[in-house]
């Protein structure tokens, strides 16, 4: 990768991070080698066919997996050690969810349960994560994109923020080693999603990989943008190729966030009156979602936000019931209040101020859980039947897709595979889902799998 100095020497090296190129200049922060370059430019070729330019995506990952049977597709009926310990609530909607959840009833109208998703992979983590954010399973060494990243490649930026953000870190150990779909995979790192790196909710926050170190000043920060000058300086015979010229285009795309005071603002979360931040409350997760709300009003077009990081020592959705997972217990008194009043005040926010209509959220996870509770009183990996739901972004709400059998096991109605929900984001972006992808070595790669079809009962 190549980094150019200040003061006008280059040299090559690998690991670079925005942070390195804010302090010494370099293109490193674009996370662009020539041939991902040259990719980009072949990118520019590509034709979506957008139907609405204006929506965009909050995609919410419930990383660790909410248990189906005590969230939202009980049984009560069903004996103790399958319907487990809580009741189900009537909502605003044509459903009824688990009394953990009373700020989803009151909302209920405005988002739809899909509850018979599933998925034939292994009941890992990672499989999961793979398959619910780029439609497919890694294999063969193919890096499918996640949908955001898809996003960016065909439609591009709207303003000097990127296309797609991810909130608050990539997701990280989730004991499979493999990849989670959180990156552009075969489009390129022009096309990666600029991943904020900080918790919102700390009363210290910024954006570490957005804002230049105060030893940069503007006047410095300004010559930086003359890469041109630099590549005459000191390395005249690149600066006579065609990846040279590229490189301007790339270097540019990345000052302009950096100098962006668009991009300040959207992500300062002090322009907030304190008791919209209450509202969604004081947690990472709750001052995500805020930031969410904030970004797409701003025009980014595709915000992912991880629930959790990891699934090991942290009380999450992996209600295993042993350390160093969580118990149900421990999903009542903790994840669910935190979860249950972030994604109501984000629904109600969006719609108040007239964006639930142009912005899709959709809730996803990796599989569910085990229909009967384990010796330990959790719940283990379920990829047979799930539930995932949808919000906004032209999606009719308090509606139910699908049904599981009668202990949440497998769908007995409408079976739902990753591929269609992912199919569901782009059938809401307007994308023409026989659009093709410049996949590995060249190739076309379709947009989703020969046959996928949206979610058509949501819309």
């Amino acid at each position: 990768m190549l980094n150019f100095s200040g003061k006008g020497s280059a040299h090559t090296c690998d690991g670079i991070n925005r942070r390195d190129f804010l302090q010494v200049g370099t293109l490193g922060a674009a996370g662009l080698s020539l041939a991902d370059l040259q990719r980009l430019r072949a990118s520019e070729q590509a034709e979506g066919n957008p139907k609405d330019d204006e929506r965009s995506v909050i995609m919410i990952f419930n990383l660790g997996a909410p248990s189906q049977l005590d969230c939202f597709d009980m049984k009560p009926d069903a004996p103790k050690e399958i319907r487990g310990p809580f009741q189900p609530m009537s909502t605003r909607g044509d459903f009824e969810i688990s009394e953990i959840f009373p700020k989803h009833a009151e909302i209920a109208d405005k988002f739809s349960l899909v509850r018979s998703c599933y998925h034939t992979a292994s009941a890992v983590h990672d499989s999961g994560h793979q398959m619910l954010q780029t439609g497919r399973l890694f294999t063969g060494g193919v890096i499918s994109p996640h949908a955001g990243c898809v996003t960016s490649y065909l439609r591009g930026r709207r303003s000097d923020l990127p296309a797609h953000v991810i909130l608050p870190e990539p997701m990280g150990n989730t004991g499979g080693g493999m990849p989670h779909g959180q990156d552009a995979g075969f489009l390129g790192k022009a096309h990666d999603p600029f991943v904020l790196m900080a918790d919102p909710s700390k009363p210290n926050f910024k954006v570490p990989d957005l804002l230049p170190p105060d030893s940069i000043g503007e006047a410095r920060l300004q010559r930086r943008k003359k890469l041109r000058s630099i590549v005459d300086d000191t390395v005249k015979s690149f600066e006579k190729s065609e990846d040279a010229r590229l490189l301007d285009t790339s270097f540019e795309s990345a000052f302009r966030i950096i100098s962006s005071k668009e991009a300040r603002e959207a992500f300062d979360l002090s322009k907030e009156p304190q008791k919209v931040r209450e509202r969604y409350g004081m947690t990472r997760f709750g001052q995500c979602c805020l930031l969410a709300r904030r970004l797409i009003e701003a025009g980014v077009r595709f915000v992912t936000v991880n629930t959790f990081l990891t699934v090991f020592n942290e009380i999450t959705w992996d209600i295993h019931g042993t350390k160093p997972f969580t118990s149900i217990e421990g999903m009542r008194d903790v994840v669910a209040p935190m979860y249950d009043q972030a994604y109501s005040a984000l629904i109600a926010d969006l719609s108040e101020r007239g964006l639930l209509d142009k912005t899709l959220v959709c809730n996803l996870a990796e599989f569910g859980r085990t229909p009967r509770v384990n010796p330990a009183g959790g719940r283990d990996h379920w990829p047979q039947c799930w539930t995932s739901y949808f919000a906004g972004g032209g999606i009719q709400g308090g509606r139910v897709v699908g049904k599981s059998d009668p202990v949440g096991a497998y769908p007995a109605e409408r079976p739902v595979a990753p591929n269609e929900v992912i199919a569901t984001i782009f059938e809401s972006l307007g994308f023409d889902l026989e659009t093709h992808l410049p996949g590995p070595a060249g190739r076309p790669f379709p947009l989703v799998d020969f046959g996928t079809k949206p979610i058509h009962e949501l819309f």
